[in-house]
Order: structure tokens, then C-alpha cells, then sequence
């Protein structure tokens, strides 16, 4: 099984509800094709070192994903490019 550690910043201007359904969206995202989600740590809102997309500040989070392959990791990569309230993500393969 390959490690990965994924962290992803979601927009500010989300209501709780939105906020909350869009990250469980992605976790379930996680736990299909051989994969699962082994650790999820919210940091909360922060500010940004500089602007993205003109937010100043975004919700945090770091999700330890554990693979038996990257269709997964690939998946979430690729639905986070395109989904408006995530405003920038990074995947990280961690060594034991």
C-alpha cells in the first residue's frame, strides 16, 4: 500500500452546510477503488500567504489516504482542478 498525504484549501465564503458537504464529498471520494482514508485533520480557517483566486483566507485540510493504486488519487486530483470551491490542493506520496 502507497501513502498519500493530500492537502486541500476550500473557499471561505461557504455556509457551514456547503462547507461540510463538499469535504465529505471529497473523503468519499477517497475511500473507492482500493483506497481508504486513514486520518482527516481540519485546521480551520487561515490566511492565505497571498492572494488565490482573490480569497484572502480558506478552510484548511490534511487527509492521510492510504492506496493499493492512484485511480483514487488521480480522480481527486482531477475533480478538484475543476470544482470552483476548492482553491488549491496538493498531493504528496509519503515515504515510510
Amino acid at each position: 500500500m502507497r501513502k498519500y498525504e493530500i492537502m486541500y484549501i476550500v473557499r471561505p465564503t461557504l455556509s457551514e452546510e456547503e462547507l461540510a458537504a463538499v469535504v465529505k464529498k471529497f473523503n468519499d471520494l477517497l475511500n473507492v477503488e482500493g483506497s481508504k482514508v486513514v486520518n482527516v485533520t481540519e485546521m480551520g480557517q487561515r490566511e492565505l500567504a497571498y492572494e488565490i483566486k482573490k480569497f484572502r483566507s480558506g478552510y484548511y485540510y490534511v487527509v492521510d489516504v492510504e492506496a493499493s493504486n492512484d485511480k483514487a488519487i488521480k480522480e481527486f486530483d482531477r475533480l478538484a482542478l475543476i470544482n470552483a470551491d476548492i482553491i488549491r490542493h496538493l498531493i504528496t506520496s509519503k515515504e515510510d
